[in-house]
């Protein structure tokens, strides 16, 4: 939920992100994300009211799935192409940089990431 995720990171004031479990939508063909809601009819990029909240309808966008098993890879340059495009996709929506991707439950599973913003 990228609308969510904005408005989190904002509350929190945090600086980066670190995006987990990646390794566990290799198996999917498309990837869905919640990319704005619908509210009274208006699609919105802002986190609705919590009174209002239950009438936000989620507009959802699909991305290509990888369709390989990531899990354990360090380096953040051997991720699939669509693997990276959907890393890079969040970040230019959420607005924060993805410095962290996990590729599976242990310590040592994660990338570090050079950011683009």
């Amino acid at each position: 939920d990228l609308v969510a995720t904005r408005y989190g990171v904002r509350c929190q004031g945090a600086t980066c992100i670190a995006l987990t479990k990646m390794d566990v939508m290799g198996y999917m063909d498309k990837i869905p994300v919640c990319a704005h809601y619908e509210l009274d009819g208006k699609v919105t990029d802002e986190f609705p009211f919590p009174c209002v909240l239950p009438d936000a309808k989620p507009v959802m966008e699909y991305l290509p799935g990888w369709k390989c098993d990531i899990r354990g890879i360090t380096d953040y340059n051997a991720l699939p192409q669509q693997a990276k495009a959907y890393v890079d996709f969040l970040e230019s929506r959420i607005g924060y940089p993805i410095t962290l991707v996990s590729t599976g439950p242990k310590r040592h599973e994660i990338t570090h990431r050079a950011t683009k913003l």
